[in-house]
């Protein structure tokens, strides 16, 4: 890849990441408009090492005291904070288990621009009517295990390209009575293991792959993803009670009608 593909790239996965827009649905711009190739196993790891970074480091203060409370929790010792950490877990497991069931087909037969322009345009339609519908007046620590099995299956569907799995999970969080900001705040925590698991199988393809690294590539990467996808991260939690959901779910319906241009045209 040349300076302007991992720039470009990079930059994508980090502010895609966390929007619920749809990071498969811009992935698959590049390629489209300017013929771009595939960017490879190498960067696709350090692109997620640099978003996974970027969730640690932001939330650190949160991940510090959930990993302590959770550990206390073995012993007896519940708080709202072990609680939590328990969700986060719990919400994590229905994506592991369908991830291994039916991701070998979804990779066959759902990734298409069709499949990607179809979700984007639908799942933004069920954001837009989860934020207009919703009650929104639990806290984070409101969340109850119905609740968090529920937005933990809705986040198995994200195995389908274009749905946004942050897009998905907040959708979830809404319909279940979350507040914006406390939907996006578990939204952000649940990706954690999500993108560390994802970066793990990728790393483990890595290894045994004999295709050439580019390291400068993977440096310049990770760095740009870690960035972007810090700045989206403040800057989402610092708008999104104010601005809502519906300026995504606009942009994803003019992206949805853009890749089925793509498609038709």
């Amino acid at each position: 890849m040349n300076m302007s593909e991992i720039i470009l790239l990079a930059l994508i996965q980090g502010f895609t990441e966390f929007l619920p827009i749809s990071s498969s649905g811009h992935l698959i711009l590049p390629s489209a408009l300017w013929g771009w190739q595939n960017q490879g196993l190498a960067f696709d790891v350090a692109v997620h090492l640099g978003s996974l970074a970027a969730v640690l480091i932001y939330f650190r203060q949160d991940i510090i005291k959930m990993t302590v409370a959770w550990f206390s929790s073995l012993r007896g010792n519940h708080s709202d904070d072990s609680k939590l950490a328990w969700w986060v877990i719990v919400a994590t497991i229905p994506a592991v288990v369908f991830g291994v069931l039916v991701k070998p087909y979804i990779e066959f037969y759902a990734r298409s621009a069709l499949v990607i322009a179809v979700t984007t345009i639908a799942f933004g339609l069920l954001l837009g009517y989860a934020d207009r519908t919703a009650k929104q007046h639990n806290n984070i620590y409101q969340l109850n295990l119905k609740s968090v099995l529920f937005i933990g299956f809705m986040q198995a569907v994200a195995l389908i390209p274009g749905t946004s799995r942050s897009g998905i999970t907040m959708t979830a969080a809404l319909m279940a009575g979350l507040d914006r900001e406390s939907a996006a705040r578990f939204s952000f925590l649940l990706s954690i293991p999500t993108i560390l698991g994802a970066g793990l199988l990728l790393s483990m393809d890595l290894v045994e792959s004999t295709s050439p690294i580019d390291w400068s590539a993977m440096l310049y990467g990770a760095v740009l993803s870690f960035v972007s996808a810090y700045v989206c991260i403040k800057l989402f939690l610092d708008w999104i009670a104010r601005i809502g959901m519906m300026p995504f779910v606009i942009y994803r319906l003019i992206l949805g009608v853009i890749l089925l241009g793509f498609v038709y045209l």
